[in-house]
């Protein structure tokens, strides 16, 4: 017996945005990167990808399998409007057509043991429940980027922070793949994520764009 699988989907002003490919910018913050003992590349964005299907609503989320040290990060998330390909940084900032707050759940004990293996970070970033974000929304957003953790600021950035700019990361990443509408970029975090475990709330918002809650079950 074969079961359907839904196609991913977020809202974007209320209607709604299926989910192609999540696209995930890694030490964007030169804090977070220098808490995790990361250098900074200046000359082109670093990246990992997400499963569409790691995308998961705000409200209860799963305490995930395999890890004993789960841990939030806070980022902005661009939604592709348009198809792209080896776009200039004006055409990658007119593609993009939503905005929302986003958690790049990592499992930080396997993404530890995998760099001093040397390894790929799948197990560490796409799995089940990794990608919470809130509804899209065509609003500008900014400056501030906040995440609380049973009502404690954990997080408290500004998206002035990012090394590279939200036209710069889309350009980048339509110079290696074709970008199309549907597709997600999550933007990177800045310092102070920290472990989360069973019953502990998550509240992230970033300003101008629909507020993030959730829990961890």
């Amino acid at each position: 017996m074969t079961h359907a699988i839904s196609q991913p989907a977020l809202t974007l002003d209320g209607a709604d945005f299926p989910v192609r490919r999540i696209f995930c910018i890694g030490r964007n913050y030169a804090d977070h990167a220098a808490e995790m003992g990361n250098e900074v590349d200046r000359e082109k964005p670093f990246f990992f990808t997400k499963s569409a299907h790691a995308l998961t609503a705000p409200g209860d989320v799963p305490y995930p399998p395999g890890t004993e040290d789960l841990h939030h990060e806070v980022e902005l998330v661009l939604a592709i409007g348009t198809e792209l390909d080896d776009a200039s940084p004006e055409q990658a900032a007119a593609a993009i057509v939503g905005r929302a707050v986003g958690l790049d759940m990592t499992r930080r004990d396997l993404q530890g043991e995998a760099k001093d293996k040397r390894r790929p970070w799948d197990a560490a970033k796409d799995f089940d429940h990794s990608a919470i974000i809130a509804p899209l929304s065509s609003a500008a957003a900014g400056p501030g980027i906040r995440l609380s953790v049973n009502g404690a600021v954990r997080q408290d950035g500004a998206l002035e922070q990012m090394i590279f700019s939200e036209a710069e990361i889309v350009a980048f990443l339509s110079s290696l793949y074709t970008l199309m509408p549907g597709d997600l970029i999550m933007t990177g975090t800045p310092a102070g994520v920290g472990a989360v475990t069973r019953g502990d709330s998550l509240h992230a918002e970033i300003d101008g764009l629909p507020v993030l809650d959730a829990r961890i079950v």
